[in-house]
């Protein structure tokens, strides 16, 4: 494999663009608008910085990671000599499928076809292409170049012989590949989204606030983060979409999302990304946090 195509230039694509290229690889990040590509790019510019800050990647690598990346507006162009695309869209059954549906038309039936999908099933998205031996699921963890975990799921139809070459290459990539079966939310977030739903019910329910949730979960639990803080850095839409796929899924009330959290999505506040959710992320909100640390200085 030398050339990998990347479909979305959001959080998860951009990331996972930026590992392969950073490992070697020939990428093509596809995004719908130049705005999303330039905005991808920046985003990965910014990492590479920040790693090169820390010395953990040199000038030269940092150089050759972005000159592997070439952008493109266009789903056919983007694919053509792909030996694998990684689909890695907003998390919208609908969409993926219909993104699944036009690489079955512009790629050989030769082309590895994954999706970064971190609920929906492989084999419905499969069910869509000639040959869905072919399609498999690379779930990557949020922030891709530095996470170590990649969730690698094998729909129904899912071949051997893929899952071993996508299982060697995630290593290459400096990952470390865990094979599970295609159930909704997989093992991930079959176990996370069911924690970070129970406590924002134990806010609804008004038995403690958003920084007590959190502290708890991080002294007492050992957790790097609270759930609280952790479901705003997902996105909270994100998180009700999961939670509505292992609702449907299952059918069972445990995975039904919290109502302050369907509100809240309602509302547009969806953490980090909208600049509020559980907490303020808003720029007079971090002038503000600046302003104190410069005072205490």
């Amino acid at each position: 494999m030398k050339t990998i195509a990347v479909i979305g230039a959001g959080t998860m694509g951009n990331g996972i663009a930026h590992t392969f290229a950073q490992s070697g690889f020939v990428v093509k990040l596809i995004d719908v608008s130049e705005k999303s590509l330039d905005k991808g790019m920046a985003t990965i510019a910014a990492n590479l910085d920040r790693m090169l800050a820390k010395g953990t990647i040199s000038a030269e690598e940092v150089a050759k990671t972005i000159t592997n990346i070439i952008t493109y507006t266009d789903i056919k162009d983007g694919v053509v000599g792909a030996d694998l695309v990684v689909e890695a869209a907003t998390e919208n059954v609908e969409l993926k499928l219909n993104i699944f549906k036009q690489l079955n038309e512009a790629c050989s039936h030769n082309t590895i076809l994954a999706t970064n999908t971190s609920s929906i099933s492989i084999t419905q998205i499969g069910a869509v292409v000639a040959h869905p031996e072919r399609v498999i699921g690379m779930h990557f963890m949020n922030p891709v170049p530095i996470m170590k975990l990649v969730e690698i799921i094998r729909g129904y139809n899912t071949s051997d012989e893929v899952t071993k070459i996508i299982m060697d290459l995630s290593e290459k990539l400096g990952k470390t590949p865990v094979e599970v079966n295609d159930y909704p939310g997989f093992v991930a977030n079959r176990i996370l989204m069911p924690m970070l739903n129970e406590a924002i019910e134990t806010l609804y329910n008004k038995v403690a606030g958003v920084y007590e949730i959190d502290t708890v979960m991080k002294l007492g639990m050992g957790h790097p983060m609270g759930p609280l803080q952790l479901a705003d850095f997902i996105g909270l839409d994100v998180c009700l979409a999961i939670l509505n796929v292992m609702y449907e899924g299952f059918k069972n009330p445990k995975y039904a999302p919290c109502p302050l959290l369907v509100n809240m999505v309602r509302a547009g506040k969806l953490g980090v990304k909208s600049g509020e959710g559980f907490y303020d992320y808003s720029e007079s909100k971090k002038a503000e946090k600046i302003s104190k640390q410069f005072i205490l200085s």
